[in-house]
């Protein structure tokens, strides 16, 4: 799936897809960096969705369909970190509300935890054989890069590493094609984009690119545990009015 930054096509008022952020879904009475929702109120979440006709699903499915003119009413849900949670947690809630999503994970942390956040929480990651379960189940897995670092401060071969390599092992453990990567703290820079667009990636997620805005630096909207159905409503309506356009290619 090839996708190409193009706003001269789009018609006027055309917006980037809508695509929500998550991270752990878990309890979230310790939550310093507001990263985790309960799964009651991603179930809430997802029930707003689906009340007003939308259905969640993965970036590559989002972006196919876009390239179709079939995106009406699809979101993009995505996941990032890999937390071992999403398949215990996440993934029933999905299920429950016919929904799909983009799981971001980093194969150089397998079985491990998310030591990058120095308040913690410690949270467990997916192993190997959790992100073969979420893959079977029909999430598309993309790739974090390797470790969880800021790519705009990366030296250059830790840069290829994070997102070669990554794409690489993900692509062997599960024995299909990775074509989403994510930034890691929305860090991204026309660096990080040049190294992901020669490691062969269709589209890439950021958070709030600015100017680099386009199919391998698509914003994103964060979604946490306060975000009932009036805050869900005015972060979908303002998505849709200050983001640049971007063309998925026919």
């Amino acid at each position: 799936m090839a996708v190409t930054a193009d706003t001269d096509r789009r018609p006027p008022g055309a917006s980037t897809p809508w695509v929500a952020m998550y991270h752990s879904v878990a309890d979230c009475t310790d939550d310093p960096y507001r990263i985790t929702v309960t799964p009651e109120r991603l179930d809430g979440q997802l029930a707003w969705l689906r009340r007003r006709g939308l259905t969640g699903v993965s970036l590559a499915d989002l972006l196919t369909a876009r390239a179709r003119g079939e995106a009406h009413g699809l979101v993009g849900l995505t996941f990032d970190d890999g937390y071992a949670d999403f398949v215990t947690a996440a993934l029933p809630v999905l299920r429950r509300h016919r929904c799909n999503a983009t799981l971001f994970v980093l194969p150089g942390r397998l079985g491990g935890d998310n030591a990058w956040d120095p308040l913690g929480p410690r949270k467990p990651l997916l192993t190997a054989d959790g992100i073969r379960r979420a893959a079977g189940e029909g999430v598309e897995i993309g790739s974090h890069g390797l470790t969880h670092i800021d790519l705009t401060r990366a030296a250059d071969p830790v840069l290829e590493a994070e997102v070669t390599e990554s794409r690489a092992l993900l692509s062997e453990l599960t024995g299909a094609p990775v074509a989403g990567f994510c930034y890691p703290y929305g860090a991204v820079d026309r660096r990080a984009v040049t190294a992901v667009a020669e490691a062969g990636y269709a589209y890439a997620c950021a958070i709030d690119p600015g100017p680099l805005t386009g199919p391998l630096a698509l914003p994103r909207v964060h979604i946490g545990q306060r975000d009932t159905a009036v805050r869900l409503y005015l972060k979908h309506r303002l998505h849709r009015l200050r983001r640049r356009p971007v063309e998925v290619a026919r």
